[in-house]
């Protein structure tokens, strides 16, 4: 298992500039939730999960199985 950022760099910069008007919590969420801070709480369960793949919900991340 490995996490690694999505290696499209232009998501990658528009997220992170999303991540930073929005304090560190999810650009892609309208609610200022805990749970949304970055990384957030669906992608640590998605990450604990030994059958998920795939990508976190803003798609910056993405977790491989292997």
């Amino acid at each position: 298992m490995a996490v690694k950022l999505n290696e499209d760099k232009e998501v990658v910069a528009a997220i992170r500039e999303g991540l930073k008007r929005k304090g560190g919590y999810c650009p892609c969420r309208l609610e200022i939730k805990e749970e949304y801070k970055c990384m957030c709480e669906e992608f640590k369960a998605q990450i604990a999960d030994p059958d998920f793949e795939g990508y976190c919900h803003c798609m910056l991340y993405y977790k491989t199985k292997d």
